[in-house]
């Protein structure tokens, strides 16, 4: 049979059933959120991050929030991806993330005087990601005072209108503030007049913002490349490549407890349609999970404690949105959601952080099964109201009683703290491979 040659950017290549198969393609090391969020997913990103290339948001936007300790100082991320800290890590701001441009200069400079260095050098953002506008947080605010008592509780950073506006397709990209200015103006004049319509209280000086956001443009041009070429190439060249999640997947639009979930895929399809990563270069995907459950704002919450243990969670756990200041509603672990999370996510590894809130605990209950009318059911409810209403069936284990702050070694937890990994082991299915024991980065035990 005749070889079959293609010609491309003035290459010749061979036919791809000719060529070697590239078995040597880097894969994407995934870290999402397992439950509500606030799992402590920055402190994995930021361990990992020291032997990554590249550190990838993918979704959401400054509704997340993801705090760092590293030597007594304590950075608060939202837009930007927790591996900026690295010195050697590329930091990028995906085509599915949101980006309101006032808040990511705002944080650049509140984390520069904090410590964080030559993050100029670092920073890339996709050309493809859609801009929040100031509007679209006024909007966010006016549509839950509209719904009264039926509000979901969002952070009103403007991330629903945003991604309403993405899919009604009057959104602005990073590209069109870059782009042509006049066409630019055309679009921002129009998406404004569209809220101004629905809202007739929204206030939007238009001529200012055109003045302000030609500024934006030139100071984000640096950072700003095609990042799907970019991203693929760098994988293609053997680089590591990390991909933090943000909010979690009992948030995501599809699969978390819907309405009261954010606006976009925070599970594993995100990743995928966030960067424009192919499934084949996904590899292991980390799941991070709380030793209890928190969530913040309103929504279905089976193990929720409202009693002096939840207060106890709260006050020990220093349960408190970065993002929002709100306090954490807290409950018990609950596996039947994590499995539920697992099936969405396909975790290879978990890792299990703030396992030390619990050492003052002499007993532990974890939620292991659901009844929704009396009857054990064997699926997470869809439904906002059949999930509101089941009843949680209990292990209750014996807590170990002191603490674990200092142990570095998983040999070295007391029997019942290791007891309470195995659980999760065996009822999820998956490794524990991570475990937090404290805020720093050094308060990790790696277990294998």
């Amino acid at each position: 049979m005749a070889e079959c040659f293609v010609e491309m950017n003035g290459q010749t290549l061979a036919s791809p059933r000719k060529r070697p198969r590239r078995d040597d393609v880097s894969k994407a090391t995934v870290v999402l959120g397992a439950q509500w969020g606030d799992e402590g997913k920055g402190k994995v990103v930021d361990m990992l991050a020291i032997d990554a290339d590249i550190v990838c948001r993918c979704q959401g936007g400054n509704n997340a929030g993801h705090t760092v300790v590293v030597e007594d100082r304590e950075y608060d991320f939202h837009l930007l991806p927790s591996g900026i800290i690295n010195p050697k890590c590329k930091s990028i701001i995906g085509n599915g993330v949101v980006i309101h441009l006032p808040g990511l200069f705002d944080e650049l400079e509140k984390n520069e005087a904090k410590g964080l260095k030559n993050w100029k050098d670092r920073l890339v953002i996709s050309d493809r990601a859609h801009i929040v506008f100031d509007f679209h947080q006024q909007v966010d605010g006016l549509q839950e005072l509209e719904k009264g008592k039926k509000s979901l509780g969002t952070t009103k950073k403007g991330i629903g209108p945003t991604y309403s506006s993405k899919a009604t397709r009057n959104g602005i990209r990073i590209a069109d503030l870059l782009g042509d200015y006049s066409q630019f103006m055309e679009k921002f004049q129009g998406l404004a007049s569209v809220y101004q319509r629905m809202f007739p209280d929204l206030q939007v000086d238009v001529e200012a913002e055109l003045i302000r956001y030609k500024a934006f443009a030139e100071r984000i041009r640096p950072y700003v490349v095609e990042s799907v070429s970019y991203l693929n190439s760098a994988l293609r060249n053997g680089q590591k490549v990390l991909v933090e999640g943000a909010n979690a997947a009992m948030l995501d639009i599809d699969f978390g407890t819907y309405p009261y979930v954010t606006s976009s895929n925070c599970s594993i399809g995100g990743v995928c349609t966030g960067l424009g990563l192919p499934p084949c270069n996904i590899g292991d995907v980390i799941g991070v999970v709380k030793a209890y459950t928190t969530r913040v704002g309103d929504g279905p919450f089976p193990t929720e404690l409202l009693d002096a243990t939840g207060d106890l969670l709260q006050t020990r756990g220093s349960e408190v949105g970065v993002t929002t200041k709100r306090k954490r509603r807290c409950g018990w672990l609950d596996l039947v959601l994590l499995q539920f999370t697992t099936m969405v996510n396909g975790y290879s590894a978990l890792c299990v952080t703030k396992l030390d809130i619990l050492d003052t605990l002499a007993e532990i209950k974890v939620g292991v099964s659901y009844k929704s009318k009396g009857k054990k059911i064997d699926y997470f409810p869809s439904n906002a109201s059949e999930l509101g209403s089941v009843e949680v069936e209990y292990i209750t284990l014996p807590g170990w009683e002191r603490s674990i702050e200092d142990v570095r070694d998983y040999e070295k937890l007391p029997h019942n703290a290791k007891k309470y990994i195995e659980l999760i082991e065996e009822k999820v299915q998956v490794p524990v491979k991570w475990i937090g024991v404290g805020k720093g980065r050094e308060s990790i035990i790696n277990v294998y």
